[in-house]
């Protein structure tokens, strides 16, 4: 079983969500947060002033799969977040040792679905 944890630009959501269900991953969990890479911030210029931008608006993705669905998943997350610009995200894939249905108490690749 396999955690994977996508950070990528808000406006690429809707793309990476179809290209998901086209390879059938319905399970995902999606959260606003911000943060900065290499880009370390826009600046912006308000009032005559220039404002260095720290953080910028992503979309976290978090979505735990069995083996033969990780390499789907994360082709879908790069076909559908890939602008070639600087900023569009990273993808963490973690081994997940266990996963247990609370409503069932099934455990493991039976309980992710």
């Amino acid at each position: 079983m396999k955690y994977i944890v996508a950070i990528i630009q808000p406006d690429r959501l809707d793309e990476v969500l179809t290209r998901l269900e086209d390879k059938e991953i319905h399970l995902v969990t999606v959260s606003s947060v911000m943060g900065r890479g290499r880009q370390k911030g826009i600046s912006e210029v308000y009032r005559s002033h220039k404002e260095a931008g720290s953080l910028l608006k992503k979309v976290k993705l978090e979505i735990a799969v069995n083996e033969d669905f990780a390499k789907p998943a994360i082709e879908a997350i790069t076909g559908g977040a890939r602008t070639g610009n600087i900023g569009d995200g990273k993808i963490f894939i973690l081994d997940l040792q266990e996963c247990v249905r609370i409503r069932t108490g099934e455990k493991g690749s039976e309980a992710i679905g």
